[in-house]
């Protein structure tokens, strides 16, 4: 049975504030926000292999497992459990601190962090040991679908803001493998209005920089009210329309606008290694930039001072839904094709 954890909390401190972002230029809010270079122009042509450095480990882990441990975490390729995700949940009822030696965990450890950038790797495995609680990075769970070698098979990696994928590009079309969760609770579970301490923040600053640009027609279209409810995997179901989606159609954006979208999105992509961010811009493209919309939702402004908190960027094929209210939540789903499996 899958189990669920309350949300944690701790202190309360001071950090960047938003007004800053308002005095800051995009490149320079970076830097001061994140610590993390934006992510370079995509090649465009890249996706994680079977022999990358993640996936290799994954082999190496799958071949370590005991009988017991291959009967409690092993699934097979299409099982529908591969294809869920949520904001706070564990793919098994085994911990990995609870069902793996020492050296097993070292390799899942290094598994999480191959699959993001090394600028941000540190950044992400603090901030799950945070929010984790007591248990760590060693109260998430595991599950591994298929088997390594096959050209079918998928590491996934759950716990609370956390579910991450190691595939080898397994799954064809699918950037990340599949939908991904991220998240933070930095200092407490109701944020103040900065934010402070959150390690994903700067990229809801980012997008505001995108609003900001806007003139006032756009914006009128890009504002809405409330956001889109999270309902687990459901929040990032895939509709393969264009013109019914809510927001700012990105047809409708100049050509500097959509330059702007673009050095933000590649930003967003900044945590996670090349190879998927790589993937995920191509078959943003694929799929036709222009049938993008931006959407701000005004009624979750925490603070109540114009910068938005809660935004979405979807497409056919594609939704990237940050949740900043109480505190970070992310939603990702990239694919070739909205009705792919």
């Amino acid at each position: 049975m899958i189990k669920h954890r309350p949300p944690a909390a701790c202190p309360d401190c001071d950090g960047f504030t938003r007004r800053d972002f308002l005095r800051t230029t995009l490149t320079g809010l970076t830097a001061a926000a994140s610590g993390v270079p934006l992510l370079s122009p995509p090649s465009l042509n890249a996706a994680p292999k079977p022999t990358d450095v993640s996936e290799t480990l994954v082999t190496t882990l799958y071949k370590s497992l005991t009988p017991a441990q291959l009967a409690t975490v092993c699934f097979p390729f299409d099982d529908p459990l591969r294809r869920k995700v949520d904001n706070n949940w564990f793919i098994t009822d085994k911990r990995v601190a609870q069902c793996f030696s020492p050296d097993q965990q070292d390799l899942i450890r290094q598994i999480f962090r191959g699959v993001h950038s090394p600028e941000y790797a540190d950044k992400v495995m603090q901030q799950v040991e945070h929010d984790m609680g007591k248990e760590g990075f060693g109260g998430c769970a595991v599950a591994l679908f298929g088997t390594p070698g096959t050209g079918k098979f998928e590491f996934v990696l759950t716990g609370r803001h956390v579910t991450r994928r190691c595939d080898g590009d397994s799954v064809a079309g699918a950037a990340f493998g599949g939908p991904i969760f991220y998240g933070h609770a930095a200092h407490g579970f109701y944020e103040k209005p900065d934010h402070p301490g959150n390690i994903y923040w700067f990229q809801a600053l980012q997008a505001n920089a995108v609003f900001n640009a806007l003139d006032g027609k756009q914006r009128a279209l890009a504002l809405l009210g409330n956001g889109p409810a999270e309902r687990g995997t459901e929040t990032v179901r895939l509709t393969g329309q264009t013109a019914t989606l809510p927001g700012l159609p990105v047809a409708a954006m100049s050509r500097d606008q959509k330059d702007l979208l673009r050095k933000v999105m590649a930003d967003l992509l900044a945590p996670f290694r090349r190879p998927d961010a790589d993937e995920a811009l191509k078959l943003i493209e694929d799929n036709g930039f222009d049938n993008l919309h931006l959407a701000f939702y005004k009624n979750q402004d925490v603070g109540n001072d114009g910068v938005w908190d809660v935004w979405q960027i979807e497409g056919p094929a594609m939704i990237w839904y940050f949740r900043g209210d109480p505190h970070v939540h992310v939603w990702v789903h990239v694919r070739e094709d909205a009705q792919q499996a």
